[in-house]
């Protein structure tokens, strides 16, 4: 099986000010105007101003910031599994 079906993944920003993402890997680096997240779904990039982590729960996998949201990015694809066979067979 694979291992993102077991997993949420989700963005809540309220009022551009605060965030909460779940199913964060790791937290590539980060800045007051730029953070990069690797994520169950994909690389993200969070750009704003004056933007801080207030928590990053590695066990759940939760991330809490807040700031200035200008924008967030997702910036890879999650690459599918499978190959010739998986998709005749969809």
């Amino acid at each position: 099986m694979d291992e993102i079906a077991f997993q949420n993944h989700s963005i809540i920003i309220d009022s551009r000010k605060k965030l909460n993402i779940s199913g964060v890997n790791d937290v590539e680096s980060f800045d007051e105007e730029t953070v990069l997240l690797k994520t169950v779904m994909g690389d993200i990039t969070i750009k704003g101003e004056n933007l801080r982590i207030i928590s990053f729960n590695t066990e759940t996998s939760d991330l809490s910031a807040e700031g200035h949201i200008h924008a967030v990015v997702y910036m890879s694809e999650v690459k599918k599994s499978g190959g010739l066979i998986s998709r005749i067979f969809r």
